[in-house]
């Protein structure tokens, strides 16, 4: 059985894949785009060592920060795991969508680029083009970055809608919108007080400015306020701000992707919704 846990950011994916990941006696794989860097640790909420209750975990920690790792290399990744692993349970946790599904279904990715600059369409321009070619990217207006970058990926999927495994199950755990923004604001705090700022600060003094670092939440902020650009302050508010966006988007690529039954969380007692979810599992 494959089951894969998913939803936004915050919201306790985490917790619950190592409960599954116990009583299913399975290893878990990481989905989360940023969470496969080495040292990218605080900013990304990466699973802590003591809280792996020695439970096998794939695709996590495992890629130096100056290499671009692509949603086609963690497909290639992560069906070789897939397959090594068939005959056990397998838990898949994380919150990006687009590499849940291309490791799931039926998508053909092209491993090259086009140097297109598209130096002629404005940002609303690009982003038509970018909705032709996959309505559902959840690429931002603005973002002409990665718009051009999407427009310059070859990719084809073949039959994006079809599953290359059997008992496949996607768990989503969800919250009301303003308890999700509450706990996405204190863990933003706690992750300035466990030492984000150290943390980001160790990349800025190396002179790292890789793709993963410039793109992650929480990264590009504090290089903003490192260069002296905004204060530290304003750092932590875009920082709670990007990520409760981000949250949003997560939302809509499940909702529009793949067939998730959700959970309401009970955060006073997680118990109750785990075993909600086992229960459901077991029927």
């Amino acid at each position: 059985m494959i089951i894969c846990v998913c939803g936004p950011t915050g919201v306790g994916k985490t917790k619950m894949s190592i409960a599954l990941a116990q009583k299913y006696k399975g290893i878990v794989i990481n989905c989360d785009a940023m969470q496969v860097y080495k040292d990218l640790n605080i900013g990304t909420a990466k699973i802590k060592e003591e809280e792996k209750e020695n439970i096998l975990h794939y695709l996590l920690d495992f890629v130096d920060v100056n290499k671009d790792y692509t949603v086609y290399d963690y497909q290639k990744d992560g069906r070789k795991v897939i397959e090594e692993h068939k005959d056990q349970n397998i838990i898949i946790v994380g919150g990006s969508g687009l590499y849940m599904k291309a490791l799931l279904y039926d998508y053909e990715f092209f491993d090259e680029e086009t140097n297109e600059t598209y130096a002629n369409l404005t940002n609303e321009e690009l982003y038509k083009k970018a909705l032709i070619k996959d309505k559902n990217m959840d690429i931002h207006p603005h973002n002409r970055k990665r718009l051009i970058r999407f427009l310059n990926k070859k990719s084809h999927p073949t039959n994006k809608d079809k599953l290359l495994y059997e008992n496949v199950k996607f768990i989503g755990l969800t919250t009301d919108r303003e308890r999700l923004y509450n706990i996405i604001n204190k863990r933003v705090d706690k992750m300035f007080n466990e030492g984000l700022l150290e943390e980001v600060k160790s990349f800025y003094d190396k002179g790292i400015r890789s793709k993963a670092i410039m793109t992650a939440i929480g990264y590009k902020e504090l290089y903003a306020y490192f260069d002296k650009k905004i204060s530290l302050e304003e750092a932590k508010e875009m920082i709670k701000q990007k990520s409760r966006k981000y949250a949003k988007r997560q939302y809509t690529w499940y909702a529009h992707q793949m067939d998730v039954k959700w959970f309401n969380v009970d955060y006073t007692n997680f118990q109750n919704t785990i075993e909600e979810v086992i229960d459901y599992l077991e029927k």
